[in-house]
């Protein structure tokens, strides 16, 4: 059986085969191809998240939340009275390095299904994305060029999400040798549904039928959850291309409106995704969290292509798929519902008392064995290790001389320019619900917001606020303290439009977790997102977990990576970040902490920078809030959280977004000089425009929050001060051109 793992890639440890072993000369025979190519799936790293369980409760501690409704395939939110939304983020790495295209698109088309699960309509997603340096030309064997993988996963997200109708709101692209070898793929979706609608992803009675509704079943997708639990090779393209799924976002978009039909009407009790693992996971989950079994006639599955053998019907990931628990007597209406979108629904098995999982093939006996058994392994108790602090070296000091050709070089860095080049290829206003988008300021002159705005009824003002966060380069120093920043940038994000901060759903991107210090860094990582999410408010009602990312001897730093969701009580008294009248004041929020660990600049200087800001989640929240109610009553004009490439990056965001520019006292940002004024990226402020006769009432707004009044909103030219020394003065109108190239070739 060994041999047999070896060869099928299931992956099985030697624990695991004794187990396997255990449980058949039990039951007196030998187990089938079907019973081992299941097994193989559910016990997949992907599948049963067996390295991470254990850490993972802590999450759950923040739980019991009135406002947490449900916590399946989608965490889903309480949004008004008789409505609710949904979000989800996971990853399609692995396929993404074989295949960019197909696995990006697929991965976009799999969080589309995670929402669809829970009875939400799909309305935004999310992208973010780490590769390695673009002008890196030189590969090893079997490893694609970071330019390569980058054009073919956003053409991918491009094609799936335009064609399927859903804008793609929010996201981000990330830098860094470390992904040269594994890239990150991560997608998130945000849905929207009547409570009423809210359905679980359980079985609900014996007897209810089994429908097994949209695509055909193919060859694709063959052991995509275990291939994506194992390191990169340089034979992985080879070797597990068959893995990747084939995505169709035209029958998608019918397949969403057909069981948003059926979800309305009533005739559906429960509903699961095909994704990872295919009908295998998806049924064995369904019934096993019904307390049920199930029978299951695998000929009954609609097929692409012939000749396929019952393990290969079982196991496939092929697309667009759903499974149904449908009362019997609501069969017919749902397939007529079916037929009528002109999407596949067929009935190929039934929910059963017990629990056993009997599947069958022509007739035949393929596979009976206790569902618990295969979809329930145990947790795995594997060892942990402090992991230690990254060098941080001697702190790094900033020359005060050339504050311009600083600032030039902070804001053209490519951490720090313009990502409009990804951003326009995808379709964010489609369903006509985007109030923010995520480009603010002048059609000409667009410039990076915070988070978009989306108002998702249209009968209501409430809005919902979509932004994503990751801080690799922190959490490669301190995976806890890192992972806390991240939670902080995500809730100045939220704030910075005028939206208080209420869920998150959390990507965790590791490498492997049979390194004990990677896993200590998981378990880290873990501890500081609930500890930040707890303070802030956020509740954390689904997540997912990527482990075994990296190969050839080379893994990825931590990569906690969030989409959080934030309401507005009102969209029409949102913020964005563009400057919009000269004359107005320029104030900074929160103290500036002179500590340039993980910062933009170090990496510029090729140092690790010394110690990370320190980071203090309640004092985001103190100032947030007060933010937000100055935004409400009409103190501010425009507002940015200030993060990568510091005072620098935020200053000249806000300018490009208005075309406009700023005249600026460095001095009075409280650290020991200009360079550093600039480059410092202390983790709980924002700069804001707020007009000059309400700056005395926005400061007694601020009271008890660190503020100071930088200077004023100028035209087209940037001024930098020391008190009254010039420092220096640039045009912002080349510099605009330049940042705005973003990442085309250079």
């Amino acid at each position: 059986m060994r041999q047999l793992s070896v060869t099928y890639r299931w992956g099985f440890s030697d624990v695991e085969l004794h187990r396997i072993q255990t449980y058949f000369r039990a039951a007196g025979r030998e187990p089938s191809d079907v019973e081992l190519a299941g097994l193989a799936q559910s016990w997949s790293e992907h599948c049963s998240y067996k390295s991470s369980r254990p850490f993972l409760r802590t999450f759950a501690k923040l739980r019991p939340d009135h406002r947490v409704l449900g916590t399946g395939d989608a965490g889903v939110m309480r949004f008004a009275p008789g409505y609710a939304y949904a979000l989800r983020i996971e990853s399609h790495n692995h396929p993404s390095a074989v295949e960019p295209y197909g696995g990006a698109a697929t991965g976009i088309g799999g969080i589309l299904r995670d929402v669809l699960a829970v009875g939400a309509k799909p309305i935004a997603l999310a992208d973010p994305l780490f590769f390695g340096p673009l002008d890196t030309h030189r590969t090893p064997k079997g490893i694609k060029r970071p330019r390569y993988l980058m054009a073919g996963v956003v053409s991918g997200i491009r094609d799936y999400g335009n064609r399927v109708g859903v804008p793609t709101v929010s996201g981000g692209v990330f830098f860094d040798p470390a992904y040269t070898i594994n890239p990150l793929v991560n997608v998130g979706c945000v849905g929207f549904l009547p409570t009423a609608r809210l359905i679980p992803n359980r079985a609900h009675a014996i007897g209810d039928h089994l429908v097994l509704v949209g695509g055909s079943t193919g060859r694709d997708g063959l052991g995509g959850v275990a291939f994506a639990s194992q390191e990169l090779t340089e034979r992985s393209e080879e070797e597990s291309r068959g893995a990747v799924q084939l995505g169709d976002p035209i029958m998608k978009e019918p397949l969403i409106r057909a069981c948003l039909e059926a979800y309305d009407q009533g005739l559906v009790a429960g509903v699961k995704d095909l994704g990872g693992g295919g009908l295998a996971s998806a049924s064995g989950e369904l019934v096993h969290a019904g307390g049920f079994g199930s029978r299951i006639d695998l000929d009954r599955v609609p097929l692409r292509e012939t000749g396929l053998r019952p393990w290969e019907i079982w196991i496939s990931e092929s697309q667009e798929r759903m499974l149904l628990d449908v009362p019997p007597e609501h069969v017919p209406a749902v397939l007529a519902i079916f037929a009528r979108y002109d999407v596949p629904a067929h009935s190929v098995g039934e929910v059963t008392a017990g629990d056993r999982e009997r599947l069958y093939f022509r007739g035949a006996p393929a596979a009976d064995l206790s569902v618990g058994f295969r979809v329930a392994p145990p947790p795995l108790s594997r060892r942990t290790k402090i992991p230690p602090r990254a060098a941080r070296g001697v702190p790094l000091t900033v020359p005060n001389t050339d504050v311009g050709a600083l600032f030039e070089r902070l804001v053209l860095a490519r951490e720090c320019t313009s990502r409009e080049s990804v951003l326009r290829l995808y379709d964010h206003e489609v369903q006509g619900a985007t109030v923010v988008k995520p480009l603010h300021g002048r059609p000409t002159t667009p410039s990076h917001g915070d988070a978009a705005v989306l108002r998702p009824h249209p009968e209501l003002w409430r809005g919902l606020a979509v932004t994503v966060a990751a801080q690799p380069a922190l959490c490669a120093l301190d995976s806890y303290a890192g992972s806390v920043a991240i939670v902080e940038e995500a809730a100045r994000n939220l704030y910075a439009v005028g939206a208080r901060p209420d869920a998150l759903t959390n990507c965790l991107n590791f490498g492997n977790p049979e390194d004990p210090v990677v896993l200590g860094a998981f378990r880290a990582s873990v501890d500081g997102l609930a500890a930040a999410a707890k303070t802030l408010r956020f509740a954390v009602p689904s997540g997912n977990v990527s482990l075994y990312n990296g190969g050839l001897g080379a893994g990825i730093p931590p990569t906690p990576v969030l989409m959080a969701i934030g309401l507005v009580d009102d969209v029409r008294h949102c913020t964005t970040s563009d400057l919009k009248t000269i004359g107005d004041d320029l104030v900074l929020v929160g103290a500036t902490s002179p500590h340039l660990g993980g910062s933009v600049y170090a990496r510029l200087r090729g140092r690790p920078g010394g110690a990370l800001p320190p980071t203090d989640p309640a004092a985001v929240r103190r100032a947030g809030e007060r933010l937000v109610s100055a935004g409400a009553a009409g103190m501010i004009r425009a507002n940015h959280d200030v993060s990568e490439g510091g005072l620098a990056v935020t200053l000249a965001e806000m300018a490009f977004g208005g075309g406009l520019g700023f005249d600026v006292d460095l001095e009075r940002v409280g650290v020991p000089g200009p360079g550093l004024a600039l480059a410092a990226e202390g983790s709980s402020r924002w700069v804001v425009e707020v007009p000059p006769h309400r700056c005395a009432a926005f400061q007694r707004a601020m009271r008890g929050v660190p503020t100071a009044k930088l200077g004023k909103v100028v035209a087209t030219r940037a001024r930098l001060r020391w008190g009254s020394k010039d420092l220096a003065e640039l045009d912002l109108d080349p510099l605009y051109a330049r940042w705005r190239e973003g990442l085309t070739e250079r």
